[in-house]
């Protein structure tokens, strides 16, 4: 494993500047090296939110016969930790060891949390679907134990993103800072890809057993990923445990940054367009399998096509940013790309175009990788001194917040509307599957348009504000 790590670290570094545009964010006190070794706890993120957001999700809907809306509210669970991720980067800030860490200690309780969601979280599904010896626990056993399989996962990996995000800001310059966000999210993203070509391809011919062992190897991949990422990066400093104890509470800190006009109007332009993105997240392979009969593999691919939209944006975003470019017209930029990628996925279902729909899904992942640069490089750039644990927490609260009531709503709006549209409310012409899922991308077309006027407030605001 030593042997493999090290070949693609070599792989990735001999590619040069030229082809990644964040490799210059390197120096000789922080090797590129070190930096991808850094960022593989993204690459257990992303593997972990495209098995839970598009394969077993798709999995638990279609071939264990589990309800939508039920689905939905197992793979949002985990915004319930979401807004403790501010506290998790407050504690981290001031966090106080024997052995001189701030960050480590946090990611790896995040490691070992998401870990064991994962171990148990096949045996959940099999209790939750009715298969095995499930006839020998009572019905509420299966959606207990699928929840917290849920909840453990997205605990661990929001408590290792934060404290990860936050010790990469501590390594960079503030200079470099855009560079960095994109080599992490490039990771996140590539991690995302990778797991959803290796999932489509295991699970290309279904089996509950199959099932089992790709998400045993993901807890593993999970341990391995994080350990190696974390190993000798944060220095040792002993002397904090002199120093005096910070004299102001979580509330105070709280209290203080959000006290900022600029940090309220952000975190809603974070939280607005982050809903825009997302709500229909759930809904992306049970649409291309319900609409346009795509099969399991092929609608796990549209994860990878989803993923490979992300780092076309965020690789983008990082060359623009990196010569000094506005991360908050960047994200405004996004704004705008989504609203034609999301017209494209509603008129690909009465074309019955899978191309035109991979399309819109490979432009709305381009578009959100644009506008996650943007919103978390404003918000680095923005942190106060000594709060960057506090600050990057609050932006990842808000975006997961917001990601996971937005995935909840898509699910039940799209089986409202469903429902109402099978009843004949909107007309005999208006029966059809696709009706609630285009009720859904609409609203989502909505929120962004309300996302760029709130980004256009801003920058109008910045721009009197600059005015002599």
């Amino acid at each position: 494993m030593k042997r493999l790590t090290q070949t693609v670290v070599r792989g990735w570094v001999t590619l040069g500047p030229r082809f990644l545009p964040f490799a210059d964010v390197a120096s000789a006190e922080l090797p590129l090296s070190r930096l991808l070794r850094l960022s593989l706890f993204q690459v257990s993120v992303g593997m972990a939110l495209v098995l839970m957001m598009g394969t077993l999700n798709r999995v638990m809907i279609v071939e264990l016969g589990v309800a939508p809306s039920l689905v939905a509210l197992m793979v949002a669970l985990p915004v319930l930790y979401a807004p403790f991720r501010a506290l998790v980067g407050f504690k981290s800030d001031h966090h106080r060891a024997a052995l001189g860490w701030r960050r480590v200690p946090f990611i790896w309780r995040g490691t070992m949390i998401q870990f064991g969601g994962l171990a148990i979280m096949p045996w959940a599904l099999l209790v939750l679907s009715g298969g095995g010896n499930s006839a020998a626990w009572p019905a509420w056993a299966g959606p207990a134990a699928a929840a917290s399989a849920f909840l453990l996962v997205g605990i661990g990996l929001h408590t290792t993103q934060t404290a990860g995000l936050a010790l990469a800001t501590d390594l960079v310059p503030e200079k470099d800072q855009p560079k960095m966000v994109g080599l992490m999210y490039v990771m996140l993203l590539a991690g995302s890809i990778v797991s959803a070509l290796i999932f489509g391809f295991m699970l290309a011919e279904y089996t509950p057993g199959r099932l089992v062992q790709v998400i045993q190897a993901s807890a593993v991949a999970t341990l391995v990923l994080n350990g190696l990422s974390l190993w000798k990066q944060e220095g040792r400093d002993r002397s904090r445990l002199q120093r005096p104890a910070p004299d102001v509470s979580f509330t105070q800190a709280w209290q203080h940054f959000i006290g900022d006009a600029g940090a309220r109007r952000r975190l809603w332009i974070i939280g607005l367009g982050t809903m825009a993105f997302t709500m229909q997240d759930v809904l992306l392979e049970p649409y291309g399998g319900a609409v346009l009969g795509m099969s399991v593999g092929q609608t796990t691919w549209l994860t990878a096509t989803l993923a490979a939209g992300g780092l076309l944006g965020f690789t983008s975003a990082s060359v623009v940013l990196g010569r000094g470019g506005d991360p908050m017209r960047m994200a405004l930029n996004g704004a705008w790309l989504g609203l034609p990628a999301f017209g494209a996925v509603i008129l690909a279902a009465p074309l019955e175009s899978v191309a035109l729909f991979a399309t819109g899904v490979f432009f709305i992942g381009a578009a959100g990788g644009l506008f996650g640069h943007g919103t978390l490089t404003a918000t680095m750039q923005s942190a106060p001194e000594e709060q960057t644990g506090l600050a990057l927490g609050a932006w990842g609260a808000v975006q997961a917040t917001a990601a996971g009531v937005a995935v909840a709503l898509g699910a039940v709006g799209r089986d409202t509307v469903a429902a109402l549209a099978a009843q004949g409310w909107f007309g005999s012409s208006m029966t059809n599957p696709s009706i609630g899922y285009g009720f859904i991308y609409s609203a989502e077309m909505l929120l962004l348009l309300a996302t760029a006027g709130l980004a256009l407030g801003w920058q109008a605001q910045h721009a009197a504000k600059r005015r002599p």
